[in-house]
């Protein structure tokens, strides 16, 4: 069984200027074929902002996605982890704060994600969640993925 973060998040790091529209952030996310991408500014994470995000705090409200940016309606100043953490903290911090993906930072740099996906293959690879977390996503009609 996986003991530390590094042994079982998704090395490298998908982010966004802060400035970055929600279209630009939206389109990022489809080609990376992600729910989330990093905030970032200097090399250092700033906020997460996740697909939902952009639906709940500005399509639903009916913003233009062209003129809003990323820091806008991301989550700020977001729970992290190291790599060198243990997976157990990893798994008490998405607990204690509703989250279901964690950046793992390093020296004070994103080096990482780990996800809620993550920890069920490394904990419970037998478990429904990690059947899905396996399986590839299917592609949209008209979207064609390379």
């Amino acid at each position: 069984m996986a003991e530390f973060v590094r042994d079982v998040m998704t090395p490298g790091v998908v982010a966004v200027r802060p400035d970055a529209s929600l279209v630009e952030a939206a389109q990022l996310m489809r080609a990376q074929d992600i729910g989330d991408v990093l905030v970032a500014s200097d090399g250092q994470v700033i906020g997460v902002l996740t697909d939902r995000d952009i639906a709940l705090r500005a399509v639903a409200d009916g913003a233009d996605p062209l003129t809003v940016s990323a820091e806008a309606v991301c989550t700020p100043n977001p729970v992290v982890v190291a790599p060198d953490d243990a997976v157990s903290d990893a798994v008490g911090l998405m607990r204690d704060h509703a989250v279901r993906r964690l950046p793992v930072v390093e020296d004070g740099h994103p080096v990482g994600m780990v996800s809620l996906g993550d920890l069920a293959l490394a904990q419970d690879p037998a478990s429904a969640l990690a059947d899905i977390s396996r399986a590839d996503p299917d592609s949209w009609p008209g979207i064609h993925q390379a």
